[in-house]
């Protein structure tokens, strides 16, 4: 079968592998949309991992929906035809972390994953994500392009529970990319009504404005004295950053005021450290706090939003990619310039 072999950002390679040999409670997917995360052009994080793995490339890819091709003895409620989407990572359930709601701290949710990667013809998926709960069959009304999203959404529908993002606030999204307009979309279909967003790209300011963004500013203006020009001179409540962008880092810690929460939903890079002034925020019970991945419950809603129709996220893909070109792909992804979701669809020529 054919495969996409990650070395870095600049090479990113079709080559071939045999498909996966399945056991018992497992299952093959033939993999129809795939999408590329941004965390897949994190070269620093790939190169990380490849270093630890010992190891020179990748089969990257998490985003993914495909058919059942094969079921393995043991498999129930699953047969050859449905339709999936199925999660990458699965927490145990039972563990400290678990308990306490942190699923996405979880040991095992770090250490699964199908084989070999989102970015191949087929995959196998292993009975633990099978198990538990990391299966969905798609609904006849649902596509396998919106079934590419339910994770980016899920990681976004995490971060807004936990960020507790409601009616009344006002919002400040610091950089305009997939998982920022993500963000948007959603507090938006939850009705809040004022939500300001930043990026350094006009192409992005405008799908922001597109997706009902109440004002959009490119980010190198003077963004704190801007959302409190637009809001009563009042400061976020909520500010969500989709970018590891270390200006924006600054500007959230800027912006924030009494009350606010920010919330990272992006960072910079390893090494990078930020100082907060801690006394203004003791004195104005400023809240910091971070959101990385999805789990179960957050997959689960955002299937639910995805299967509503209320939010449209297909219309975020702005290219569409055979297997044979996807370093065209990751070149687009990479220079983020008039793109927004791409993806991959690895068994089209």
């Amino acid at each position: 079968m054919k495969i996409a072999r990650y070395y870095n950002n600049e090479k990113v390679i079709e080559d071939e592998m045999p498909i996966p040999q399945i056991g018992s409670g497992e299952f093959l997917v033939k993999v129809k949309k795939s999408g590329i995360c941004g965390s897949d052009v994190l070269e620093y994080y790939r190169l990380a991992k490849m270093k630890k793995l010992g190891v020179d490339n990748l089969i990257l890819g998490h985003e993914i929906a495909g058919d059942i091709v094969e079921v393995g003895e043991g498999v129930k409620d699953l047969k050859v035809g449905d339709r999936v989407f199925v999660s990458h990572h699965v927490p145990c359930f039972e563990c400290h972390f678990c308990q306490l709601g942190h699923h996405t701290a979880c040991n095992l949710l770090h250490n699964t994953n199908f084989d070999p990667g989102g970015f191949a013809e087929f995959l196998r998926v292993p009975n633990i994500n099978i198990e538990k709960k990391g299966v969905y069959v798609l609904e006849d009304d649902v596509s396998y392009e919106e079934g590419v999203f339910i994770e980016p959404l899920g990681c976004v529908c995490r971060a807004q529970r936990l960020a507790r993002i409601k009616k009344g606030q006002t919002i400040l999204i610091l950089g305009s990319g997939v998982s920022g307009l993500l963000h948007l979309m959603l507090a938006k279909a939850k009705g809040v009504d004022k939500i300001i967003t930043t990026d350094i790209s006009e192409y992005r300011l405008n799908m922001a404005r597109k997706y009902g963004a109440t004002t959009a500013i490119k980010a190198d203006e003077d963004i704190s004295s801007k959302v409190k020009e637009i809001n009563e001179n009042r400061t976020p409540d909520i500010i969500i950053v989709c970018t590891g962008a270390l200006p924006a880092v600054k500007q959230a810690i800027e912006c924030a005021g009494p009350g606010s929460t920010i919330i990272f939903f992006a960072v910079p890079k390893p090494g990078v450290n930020i100082e907060i002034p801690i006394n203004d925020y003791w004195r104005n019970e400023v809240t910091i706090m971070t959101s990385y991945g999805a789990a179960p419950q957050d997959l689960d809603e955002a299937y639910d939003w995805i299967k509503s129709k209320k939010l449209n996220v297909v219309d975020l893909i702005s290219h569409r990619f055979p297997l044979n070109k996807v370093g065209e792909a990751f070149k687009i992804v990479c220079e983020a310039n008039e793109s927004t979701k791409v993806i991959l669809e690895p068994n089209k020529e």
